[in-house]
């Protein structure tokens, strides 16, 4: 589906800025039950993609978009989540005495991203009631939302869109993304208008999850979000919806018949990390683009398509062992 250009108004840009955004808001409290057994103990979102956890690839995207205070919410058995974006004193110490200065920097980094806390959402209620646990912290500010297993390609510029789109339009601002029809029942769906603005919709309801026969389009939301804080009285009054959680999308159905929310399209590269199929070509697609890793992967890869289209199968020869 394209949105065509329109000349009918959209809502006008604000004469006086809005107020800056500067805090993001992370969501991984779930329970990770796709990637079972290996999240029994080891929380999704610290699954790693090459060499980091899924989550410091969110984290490193909501720093360079300029986001300085991040809030984690986590939930029980989550700690280690908390240990990785704090120091490490031992291993840094042991790093430094070996004089490994690459690993020490790799190692430290993660601390260094950003002003980060946590906060553990009691019961597992759905993405809205995650979003309200963050009420205190965020206060009367805008924020971004950014979930822990959606991950953009670091080459992208999504979400610094989002928060210029914010900035002139104030509201909220959710991203979208064109899915076929019969995946929608996955998403969040969003209805929509064009505006005169390439790549810029006016949203003008949402559904969680509708059927492909009763969805208002193919726009997914997906997780990426810069939300004005008038979401917080709308969540604290929102009852549970589709399987039985607090759905952050009701609230925004609720926000957007004020025409306040906008939707950036994005066409760009986009991983869940969250499902198996997808998370392996992350792995396989961020590989190919590390200058350390890639030109040998590549070669690799190409070696072992072939050897798959010559029909030697998978695990077999000497190579597809290296």
């Amino acid at each position: 589906m394209i949105v065509p250009h329109t000349t009918k108004p959209t809502v006008p840009a604000r004469t006086v800025p809005a107020r800056p955004v500067r805090k993001a808001v992370v969501p991984a409290a779930g329970l990770g039950t796709r990637f079972l057994p290996a999240t029994k103990a080891t929380p999704k979102e610290m699954l790693p993609v090459v060499d980091k956890p899924a989550i410091q690839y969110v984290v490193e995207e909501a720093a360079a978009a300029g986001l300085e205070d991040i809030l984690m919410v986590t939930g029980r058995h989550k700690r280690a989540i908390e240990d990785h974006f704090d120091n490490a004193f031992e291993l840094e110490q042991a790093l430094a005495a070996k004089g490994d200065a690459v690993r020490l920097d790799a190692v430290r980094d993660p601390a260094r991203l950003a002003d980060i806390h946590h906060i553990r959402q009691g019961e597992p209620l759905g993405l809205g009631h995650a979003v309200l646990c963050a009420r205190r912290h965020v206060g009367d500010q805008p924020f971004a939302v950014l979930l822990g297993d959606d991950l953009i390609d670091p080459r992208e510029t999504l979400l610094s869109t989002m928060l210029d789109v914010r900035e002139r339009y104030a509201g909220s601002v959710v991203a979208l993304m064109e899915v076929p029809r019969e995946q929608i029942h996955l998403y969040g769906c969003a209805a929509v208008e064009p505006t005169e603005e390439e790549g810029l919709v006016r949203v003008t309801g949402l559904v969680e999850k509708p059927s492909p026969e009763t969805a208002p389009s193919a726009y997914a939301v997906i997780g990426r979000y810069v939300l004005d804080p008038a979401v917080f009285d709308v969540l604290d009054r929102t009852p549970p919806g589709r399987g039985g959680e607090i759905q952050l999308t009701d609230a925004l159905h609720t926000l957007a018949a004020d025409d306040t929310v906008h939707g950036v399209v994005f066409d760009g590269l986009r991983y869940d990390t969250g499902d198996k199929a997808d998370y392996l070509r992350t792995v396989v697609r961020l590989a190919c683009t590390r200058a350390d890793l890639g030109p040998e992967f590549i070669d690799w890869l190409k070696w072992f398509v072939a050897e798959l289209e010559r029909g030697e199968g998978v695990g077999r020869g000497r190579r597809s062992a290296a």
